[in-house]
């Protein structure tokens, strides 16, 4: 039987007052893999800081700590992984760097991108946006064909990205989505973070 499809939960763009006690209570909510530290705009120092803050809290609970954009910070810092755009540094130099620790690779909507970021040694690949996104400006859009199609011919897992919420993700559960990566559907739930993990671990849960 195939692993599970699980949720890997992205922070907001800006982190909110109190967001660790927010991030504490969501973590301890239900299955959570990996949370994302994705500040785009942020200062290095302000990163710093927040890494310092959150990921103890991601790590006691054994939920991998992933570091958006910058592989010498998430090696400096003790993170357990990075994840890179395309544009994002030195995808090679990242794999030698963090050899041991986990490296994603955006792949957008591209077939070839993916198999580049498998052959390179990434952990796994993601890709979308599946749906409209508030979150970033998305200007590629995937299907579920090119997720049945990766978990066919791949043993590396791949992450679904892109305005998944607990209403929509159940085609890319059965396409073969590995993790569903979702901002939204936590942090901005009309019940709270909590209750938005909670949805997402139930939507998944029914799909499969």
């Amino acid at each position: 039987m195939d692993d599970p499809c699980r949720l890997y939960l992205i922070t907001p763009p800006v982190l909110p007052g109190g967001f660790a006690d927010q991030l504490a209570a969501a973590l301890d909510a239900g299955d959570v893999a990996c949370l994302q530290l994705r500040l785009k705009d942020a200062p290095r120092d302000a990163v710093k800081r927040a890494v310092e803050a959150l990921r103890p809290i991601a790590q006691a609970r054994d939920v991998a700590f992933i570091l958006n954009d910058d592989a010498i910070l998430a090696a400096e810092l003790g993170c357990d992984g990075v994840h890179l755009g395309q544009q994002d540094g030195d995808h090679a130099g990242a794999r030698m760097l963090l050899s041991g620790k986990i490296l994603g690779i955006t792949c957008h909507d591209s077939r070839h991108l993916a198999m580049l970021a498998g052959e390179m040694g990434a952990d796994y690949v993601a890709f979308g946006a599946f749906f409209p996104t508030s979150t970033k400006d998305a200007k590629f859009r995937a299907t579920t064909d090119l997720l049945e199609w990766w978990s066919e011919i791949a043993e590396i897992p791949c992450v679904a990205i892109g305005g998944i919420t607990a209403e929509n993700c159940a085609p890319l559960v059965r396409a073969g989505a590995d993790f569903l990566a979702v901002v939204g559907a936590v942090w901005n739930h009309p019940d709270g973070p909590v209750a938005g993990v909670r949805a997402m671990n139930a939507a998944i849960a029914a799909a499969a």
